[in-house]
């Protein structure tokens, strides 16, 4: 969900503020459950104004072969198999779409949107950090990407923090798989081509990457700091809807509880679930864990695993609920994170640093524990230790071989839960919430950024008239326009589109599989 829910968000305030129509197309391979979740993500459709079209799934196991667990791989090839479902569905739409705003996995499309005369735009919904790598990697020297991946040598990145070998995209050291390595690279390349790019960020949060952005020579079109985009808390949740997890939490003294959740797709080996249960035991601090079928695989943090070992683990939680039943909460699968996050009682989470949770976490003031699985996860995690100062990180672990010791982890609790180190970190994110809260008001970076994005599309409207809006005479609309909203809003409309992955757990709850989208605005 990291990269539907900022998708939404987005479309959502281009329909607000702007006077778009948005539809949000989504490629999936499953059916009804990712539809049901998706719609559910959009609130309420009707009164949103958010149009979402779920796409026929399609089949790409004969095109993965051994490639079956690279996840971006199985997104891009699902991706590419749905670019006729997606021209189709775009063709038969009353007005034709005057941009088309995709996920970093889909911008192959962008052939597409070059032929229907689109404007073309990728949605990064990543830090800006990570979107310097992708966009330079093109046009780094081959001897340096080889020192930084043979030798370990920390990777530079023009005007940019170095990436640290062990906090390296996965992509770049597969360079032995070609079909890997190569369609990274496509992606990059047509990244970085693209008429803009929106980055889920604000100026004040990464001033110095996105200025480097800017004055290098690595893209083509403009950069639109847009962030924080995350879901809100639902305002039309109920009395009813007050679950148990939040009514627990209502009892709890103020900052005295730690979260525990891995993401829509992160799970543990059975060896490392035993060892966090121990660690928050030790910890003695209240908590909430969200819990998930352990895999088994040989790495000990694992996103998006679709098997699931032996089932022993219910005995252990069973034993550690009986010794801290009157300390904390273990709930399984899911749990209302926003409004957990959101909750005064919450003092830190304990994250996989997927871009989406870590600005939930800043936008509601709480203090991390990262503990990085997969993608740019790494990265994240670095920039919230390192140059944001609002989190403390697990030595080992992750997605390597080895286990985080109980003793490790009762450590990072007590360090941002107890330690005047987490009263600082407190202090630092609490900041950032502020600034973040700024960043979006009228008058703030990024609310000006997507103004900015808004009245470019519109001139280029008033440029192309009728072929996608319908104008009779665009030439004496566009001051009109210019100066404030569109008078017909369904005669502006965007595309953004998303690859959406799911899969049942022997549970039979859906588990959603990392994103890449489309959406019309």
């Amino acid at each position: 969900m990291g990269h539907l829910i900022p998708m939404l968000e987005l479309g959502k305030r281009l329909i607000s503020h702007h006077g778009f129509e948005v539809t949000i197309f989504v490629v999936t391979v499953d059916s009804p459950t990712t539809h049901s979740q998706i719609i559910q993500q959009a609130s309420n459709p009707k009164s949103t104004g958010l149009n979402v079209v779920v796409l026929p799934p399609v089949d790409v196991s004969s095109r993965l072969g051994a490639l079956n667990s690279q996840l971006g791989t199985r997104i891009r090839f699902t991706m590419d198999e749905s670019l006729p479902l997606l021209r189709s569905a775009i063709l038969s739409m009353k007005v034709l779409p005057i941009a088309l705003i995709v996920d970093m996995f889909g911008t192959n499309a962008f052939t597409m949107a070059r032929d229907l005369k689109m404007l073309r735009f990728v949605f990064f919904t990543s830090s800006a950090w990570v979107l310097a790598l992708h966009v330079n990697i093109p046009i780094i020297h081959k001897e340096q990407l080889d020192r930084h991946v043979k030798h370990h040598e920390p990777l530079q990145i023009p005007g940019c923090k170095p990436v640290k070998f062990e906090d390296t995209m996965e992509p770049l050291l597969l360079k032995d798989e070609p079909m890997v390595f190569e369609g990274f690279m496509k992606m990059c390349t047509n990244t970085a081509d693209a008429d803009g790019i929106l980055v889920n960020t604000w100026q004040e949060l990464e001033p110095t990457t996105l200025k480097a952005l800017l004055s290098g020579e690595a893209i083509r079109g403009k950069i639109y700091p847009v962030g924080p985009l995350v879901r809100g808390i639902n305002s039309n949740r109920t009395e009813k809807d007050h679950d148990l997890v939040l009514s627990w939490l209502d009892r709890q003294p103020a900052e005295s509880v730690i979260f525990v959740s891995f993401g829509s797709g992160g799970t543990m080996s059975e060896a490392q679930m035993e060892e966090i249960a121990h660690g928050l035991e030790l910890g003695q601090q209240r908590f909430i864990w969200v819990v998930r079928p352990p895999h088994k695989e040989k790495n000990h943090g694992s996103y998006f695993r679709l098997e699931y070992g032996e089932n022993n683990r219910d005995s252990v939680l069973e034993k550690f609920l009986s010794r801290t039943h009157e300390l904390g909460l273990v709930v399984p699968m899911w749990a209302p994170q926003s409004e957990i996050l959101e909750h005064s009682s919450v003092g830190a989470f304990l994250t996989h640093c997927g871009w989406n949770s870590t600005f939930e976490a800043i936008t509601n003031g709480v203090p991390m524990i990262a503990w990085p699985l997969y993608a740019e996860q790494k990265m994240n995690a670095a920039a919230l230790t390192e140059e944001m100062g609002v989190a403390v990180r697990v030595k080992r672990g992750g997605n390597k071989a080895e286990v985080v010791k109980r003793e490790e982890i009762q450590r990072l609790i007590r360090r941002v839960m107890v330690e005047e180190e987490g009263v600082c970190m407190r202090e630092r994110v609490k900041k950032l919430q502020r600034s973040a809260k700024m960043a979006l008001s009228e008058a703030g970076s990024s609310f000006d950024s997507i103004y900015q994005l808004a009245n470019y599309c519109k001139f280029h409207i008033a440029v192309t008239g009728p072929l996608h809006a319908g104008y009779v005479d665009a030439k004496k609309e566009k001051r009109k326009m210019m100066d404030g909203p569109l008078s017909s809003p369904a005669r502006l409309v965007f595309s953004l589109w998303f690859a959406l992955s799911s899969y049942s757990p022997p549970s039979s709850s859906c588990l959603s599989l990392r994103s890449a989208a489309s959406h019309r605005i």
